[in-house]
């Protein structure tokens, strides 16, 4: 009797080693994201995705997604990332862009696509992880691993007067960001106006500004923009703001390859999905708004979005110069465009790929 309890007892005692092993292989990544826990973007994300990451992974990996500042303020996740006080971070590259231009150009290449799924597969498949990766080298070297990047949304263009071509931009004053967004709408003859996006409501109310770069269609008709902005641009001409994703260098060395390539399938699936769901919810206001008849929705022609497009590119080259990596990144994105039928492929080089290639 006293033999087959204590056989009993060692087998529990194994059981217990065995499901005490398994449970601290699992990896729990805490990852800090430029989303605020109420965005929908966030909510979609815990509900139909996180929950996949450790299906993908066998069980041997889960995510922990953190709002935006939870641990570290947003513009310090890349060192929070390399000294490991983050395991990764799903944020805005261009929140870096005054580390090197090469964050705005992967940030956020302004007039650039026209849908999120094409940024999303120059990232995975047209060099943009690559040329990412070297950008986040230059501020922590070989600390943060580059897991994918792209955009979910593109967005809509705020209007308080109808503009229906590149012609109408002539004049206006635009709410817009410092940097690349600024550069663009001064080349198309706007004038661009640097204003927080909190304060974009009262300068359209009071006629501070003609139009402002802010958010998806949804967020814009959420924060009340078309109650005074009655034309509106969608699908917008201008902004799709990109996320990297990424991890430590030693936590992402420590998973297995199956796992590493799941992690880069999960946040490619997980995006394209999101930016559908977006894309059907800016749909369906669109929709609504249109049968309202109050709210008169513009759609560029595609001339006039490829016109936008060559003037932005001018935009473009005048930040790539100012980096190595910078011209590296707007290489690679020229390259891509011109093969999907974005840019002309006139068979000559840009002045910075000319550079670069006598380089």
């Amino acid at each position: 009797m006293k033999i087959r309890t204590l056989t009993h007892s060692i087998a529990l005692a194994s059981t217990a080693l065995v499901m005490a092993g398994t449970a601290q292989a699992q990896e729990e990544l805490r990852v800090q994201t430029s989303f605020n826990s109420g965005d929908y973007a966030y909510q979609y994300l815990q509900e139909n995705w996180v929950p996949k990451v450790e299906e993908m992974t066998g069980g041997d990996v889960t995510l922990n997604l953190m709002p935006i500042g939870s641990v570290v303020p947003y513009k310090e996740t890349i060192e929070a990332v390399s000294m490991g006080l983050l395991d990764g971070d799903l944020t805005a590259p261009a929140y870096f862009a005054g580390r090197d231009p090469a964050f705005a150009l992967m940030g956020d290449l302004i007039a650039g696509y026209d849908k999120p799924s094409q940024f999303l597969d120059f990232c995975q498949t047209g060099g943009g992880e690559e040329v990412l990766q070297k950008a986040i080298d230059k501020v922590a070297p070989n600390k943060v691993h580059v897991v994918g990047c792209g955009p979910y949304k593109r967005e809509a263009l705020v209007a308080a007067v109808p503009i229906h071509s590149v012609e109408d931009l002539k004049g206006l004053k635009f709410r817009s960001p410092e940097g690349l967004a600024a550069a663009v709408f001064e080349r198309a003859g706007a004038t661009p106006v640097n204003i927080p996006f909190s304060e974009v409501y009262t300068s359209l109310q009071q006629g501070v500004v003609d139009a402002a770069d802010a958010s998806a269609y949804v967020n814009n008709d959420a924060s009340g923009l078309h109650d005074i902005a009655k034309y509106p641009i969608y699908p917008g001409i201008h902004s799709m703001s990109s996320q990297q994703f990424t991890l430590n260098q030693n936590t992402w060395e420590s998973l297995s390859e199956e796992d590493q390539k799941a992690l880069n399938q999960w946040f490619y699936d997980a995006f394209n999905d999101l930016a559908d769901a977006v894309h059907q919810q800016d749909e369906k206001l669109v929709e609504r708004d249109k049968a309202k008849g109050d709210i008169t929705v513009i759609d560029w022609p595609q001339e006039e979005r490829d016109q936008f497009r060559e003037i932005a590119r001018g935009a473009w080259e005048d930040f790539a110069q100012k980096s190595p990596i910078a011209q590296e990144a707007l290489n690679a994105h020229l390259e891509y465009m011109k093969a999907h039928g974005l840019l002309k492929d006139d068979g000559a080089q840009s002045q910075g790929e000319a550079s670069s290639t006598q380089g």
